[in-house]
């Protein structure tokens, strides 16, 4: 069963986007953004799923190098 996660960036507390993993994701795992940008996974938080429901969500932390801001 695949997981879907949210990539949450670490410097702002933001989520990036959504990813589906084959599998669980491991704390050490790299992977590609949307944006072509190579990161490692610095902390996989895992939730209690609500009341109801079978989805547990799982937020992967990440901290990317580029930023979506253009500082002139």
């Amino acid at each position: 069963m695949p997981v879907i996660a949210t990539i949450m960036n670490s410097n702002t507390g933001e989520p990036i986007q959504k990813m589906t993993f084959g599998r669980m994701p491991k704390p050490w795992a790299s992977f590609t953004l949307a944006n072509g940008e190579l990161v490692q996974a610095s902390r996989v938080d895992i939730g209690k799923p609500a009341p109801g429901k079978v989805v547990v969500p799982v937020h992967v932390w990440v901290a990317p190098k580029k930023t979506d801001r253009q500082d002139d």
